[in-house]
């Protein structure tokens, strides 16, 4: 048996501070120091509000935690619980059932990993996660998602505006799209054994729609690194149109001159168009799209909420759809 004998003037075990204890002091350091340093930033003169985010880009003591600070494109709605949003997800790579991401995405390896930036774009090339995770500041968004399935969710993102990323890499002139492409791979994702769609998952946007602030590229949520079934380790958020336009586990985003064909549009193109935006007149070939029930906070009898159009967000991108048939254009 090994013995150690204290020296004289250690700490008793009394005076030690338990492990949680100290890491819990921890990030509220790190936190109190992000506040301070936006409000300093914030007081400096002709600084704009995109630049004033301080947040530690590195996960926290605990290992998957992440500083933030709230972002003032945040609502001020009560977030959908994290067991929901983790438990109940549509993430076809794994299953078609909404608990099947959270039963299977554990299998997939998301470290290394990288993102390919190509096509029209001056400076194309391969990031790390690590660089993207640390490309911007870190802020914290509650965006309001909402999917065809007229369920919705109010949940706090984490991570920054895309086109943080695309100026990095400066469009070319040609560039008027940008087409986003998810991870196949069979070995991980047994979802893709099915032929509801063709593999690997597609999804596009408009130059301008991509270059809008609230389209962002998310890398956690609750103040976490992202969990596998949401997405991991880097996936698209937008939260005016359809959950499926946010396409999850990144690894090329190619700027294009075309317009991208997505893939709900080449499995169902009379269901599902390329804008996809949230509209309650548009309706759904086989359901009406004029009212939804957000999870966790209605019950199953209760009445649905009328849809908001843009989910809500009119007033910040109803400008980009201005003298468009929205009905055609859907």
């Amino acid at each position: 048996m090994l013995i150690r004998i204290a020296e004289p003037g250690s700490p008793r075990p009394s005076e030690v501070t338990p492990r949680e204890v100290y890491r819990e002091r921890r990030r509220w350091l790190a936190r109190a120091a992000a506040v301070t340093a936006v409000a300093a930033v914030d007081a400096l003169p002709g600084l704009e509000a995109g630049r004033a985010w301080s947040a530690a880009t590195s996960p926290g003591p605990g290992g998957s935690a992440l500083v933030t600070v709230p972002s003032p494109l945040s609502v001020m709605e009560r977030q959908t619980s994290r067991h929901d949003v983790t438990t109940y997800n549509n993430f076809y790579e794994f299953g078609l059932d909404k608990g099947d991401p959270a039963r299977h995405a554990g299998r997939l390896n998301t470290s290394p990993w990288t993102v390919t930036v190509d096509g029209e774009v001056a400076k194309g090339r391969d990031f790390s996660i690590e660089e993207l995770r640390t490309l911007a500041p870190l802020e914290e968004r509650v965006c309001r998602l909402r999917c065809v399935e007229a369920w919705s969710m109010v949940i706090p993102w984490v991570g920054y505006s895309l086109s943080a990323l695309l100026k990095a890499v400066e469009p070319t002139p040609r560039a008027r799209y940008v087409e986003f492409t998810t991870l196949a791979d069979p070995r991980q994702m047994p979802g893709l054994s099915s032929s509801v769609m063709k593999w690997p998952y597609v999804e596009g946007l408009r130059l301008d729609e991509a270059l809008h602030p609230l389209a962002m590229l998310a890398v956690g949520l609750y103040g976490e690194v992202l969990p596998n079934q949401n997405g991991a380790p880097i996936r698209l958020v937008v939260p005016w149109k359809y959950g499926f336009k946010s396409a999850k586990s990144l690894v090329r985003i190619r700027l294009t001159e075309q317009q991208p064909m997505t893939s709900w549009h080449l499995a169902a193109p009379r269901e599902y168009g390329f804008y996809s935006n949230v509209n309650p007149g548009v309706d759904h070939p086989r359901w009406s799209q004029a009212t939804e029930r957000r999870i966790g906070e209605d019950g199953f009898f209760k009445p649905k909420r009328k849809t908001l159009m843009f989910n809500g967000y009119e007033s910040q991108v109803g400008q980009l759809y201005a003298g468009m048939d929205l009905a055609r254009d859907y």
